[in-house]
């Protein structure tokens, strides 16, 4: 199997959307590692010295625009002979930091509080200590890292356009979940011919609901391995972390969320057990943990996290 490496170039981005009509950046064939460096942010939220903003970044500036949605996404790759139907295994084989800091925007009425409680917006930049793998805060506070991509994604249905990259939905995109760290490995929906799969939204260090807006949003690398699967058909993210199985639900209603992500975890564990609906909901109630994923990307994310110890 072949290994790949995908610089962010502003041929090799594209900038706050997905669609299933963009032209692969890579074709890779199923099973090839992809070596795929990604940056993040809008100019306005650069800092100045003594930072220092990555060239790759400043060139992407400089020639893009954001459409629909923030975030600069590497890719699309196409995994050669992927079609509709087919699952896209990514198992995330290392992440590392690109930079020695990151960055957190609080805007009035779009975190989980109303806007009147934190009226006064900022953009905050955080010194990265990536040999001590921690953060230091404001006030003094060495906050531990765990570097993961918020973002990955394949290309939606073809029918559904050009979509934004904010809201996650059944393609992946922006799912925000924090357990998805190196050696994870994240199972998604193909849509369209190539599966399309893209790549970003560096986060240093996340809480589950990501409640002000943004993570410490950074550049990250990331090493995956691309691999096609004919199984049954599955209709949302799936992952297995190093600890967990995992599922998720989207929706605008939290509610609706934990219903999604609970359903297909109750169809998971019918298929690996082997055991009847009733008795998986009943195993859930017991030995599932019902996760906020995120709340502020318009489609709220909830996961279900099951430890691997109990079945394996």
């Amino acid at each position: 199997m072949a290994t790949h490496s995908l610089d962010p170039t502003p041929d090799t981005v594209h900038w706050g959307y997905f669609d299933a009509t963009l032209e692969p950046v890579l074709e890779v064939d199923s099973g090839d590692t992809v070596v795929a460096g990604t940056v993040s942010g809008a100019p306005e939220y650069m800092p100045g010295s003594p930072h220092e903003v990555p060239p790759a970044l400043a060139q992407i500036h400089r020639d893009l625009e954001p459409e629909l949605g923030p975030h600069i996404l590497t890719g699309p790759i196409a995994i050669t002979g992927a079609q509709p139907g087919q699952t896209l295994e990514v198992e995330i084989v290392d992440i590392s930091l690109d930079t020695d800091w990151g960055w957190n925007v609080h805007k009035p009425g779009l975190g989980t509080l109303p806007h009147d409680e934190f009226p006064d917006g900022w953009i905050r930049h955080i010194p990265i200590d990536r040999h001590a793998m921690s953060a230091t805060m404001p006030w003094g506070t060495h906050l531990p890292l765990a570097p993961f991509f918020g973002i990955l994604a394949v290309a939606p249905s073809p029918e559904k356009g050009r979509v934004s990259s904010k809201p996650p939905d059944p393609h992946g995109g922006n799912m925000d979940n924090k357990e998805l760290v190196a050696g994870s490995r994240v199972y998604l929906p193909v849509f369209a011919g190539g599966a399309k799969f893209s790549i970003g939204d560096g986060h240093a260090v996340q809480g589950d609901g990501e409640v002000n807006l943004t993570a410490l949003e950074t550049c990250l690398t990331g090493t995956i391995r691309l691999t096609l699967h004919d199984v049954e058909p599955i209709s949302a993210p799936r992952a297995i972390t190093p600890t967990h199985y995992i599922t998720h639900g989207f929706d605008p209603d939290l509610d609706r969320a934990a219903e999604d992500a609970l359903r297909d975890m109750i169809r998971w564990l019918v298929s690996l057990l082997g055991i009847r609906p009733d008795e998986a909901y009943m195993f859930a109630s017991l030995a599932v943990d019902l996760h906020v994923t995120q709340l502020v990307d318009g489609n709220k994310g909830v996961h279900a996290m099951l430890r691997r110890s109990l079945i394996e």
